[in-house]
């Protein structure tokens, strides 16, 4: 539950179209609702400015499914991430309304439209083998409220394809960009923008690259100083960060 929709149930019983019993059962969950696994925070959005996300690796398809269907319950958006199609067809039995982002391997429902962001935020990402990650910052910040444009595969190995693309990297309020291998793209990317640029490695590359690490140390080691950096495959963190830029 979110300010707006505080202020309008408060509303609701100032102008006696709703009474005092039915607005106190509407808010009894708050700030958050023992599922006896779980404690689903409802008062995050309320908070923060963002609700709650549910990470789906790890929890089985029923537990996951339960905690969304609260969540909807709830009346807001709902995001579920690292969910696999086992995951979603449990969501589904639920919340028919559910849908499944195949390659950012997310689930969403939509039901109140966010603050909408100052500007677009950018994602970029070095290669194919990193769009996984690139799209979950997608339908993150999307769901959050934000315009997003995705720029795939232009990592440094052809970087005459990264600066085909300088017109839309310069008019990004804010970068997201991921890269796996030595994770060199944040950089280039960020002597080419006056933006912040969030740098997210990906666990992308052969034996050297250490899942992630790598790329990790590369990004953290960055000479060019409008460049910060997430934990490996976070792209649902830099997301969040994003948005929040976004809408200050």
């Amino acid at each position: 539950m979110d300010r707006s929709q505080i202020e309008a149930l408060l509303n609701q019983v100032r102008a006696g179209s709703m009474g005092v019993a039915d607005a106190l059962e509407r808010l009894r969950n708050l700030p958050f609702e023992d599922l006896g696994f779980a404690k689903v925070d409802h008062h995050r959005m309320l908070r923060t400015g963002m609700p709650e996300v549910i990470l789906a690796e790890s929890k089985t398809p029923a537990q996951v499914a339960a905690i969304f269907a609260r969540m909807a319950g709830a009346g807001g958006n709902v995001l579920a991430t690292r969910a696999s199609r086992e995951v979603y067809a449990a969501v589904l039995a639920t919340e028919a309304r559910a849908e499944f982002h195949e390659t950012a391997r997310a689930i969403t429902l939509k039901q109140t439209e966010a603050a909408a962001g100052k500007g677009t935020i950018g994602v970029v990402c070095a290669g194919t083998s990193d769009l996984p990650v690139a799209e979950e910052a997608v339908v993150t910040a999307q769901l959050m409220g934000n315009t997003v444009e995705l720029v795939a595969d232009v990592g440094v190995a052809g970087i005459h394809r990264l600066l085909a693309q300088q017109n839309s990297l310069q008019s990004a309020r804010v970068l997201i960009v991921c890269a796996g291998m030595e994770g060199a793209l944040p950089t280039v990317v960020g002597g080419l923008v006056n933006a912040p640029v969030i740098a997210v490695p990906t666990s992308v590359g052969y034996g050297a690259s250490l899942g992630g690490v790598a790329a990790l140390l590369g990004m953290l080691n960055t000479c060019a100083p409008n460049v910060s950096v997430v934990n490996i495959d976070n792209g649902f963190g830099a997301a969040s960060i994003a948005s929040l830029i976004n809408h200050l």
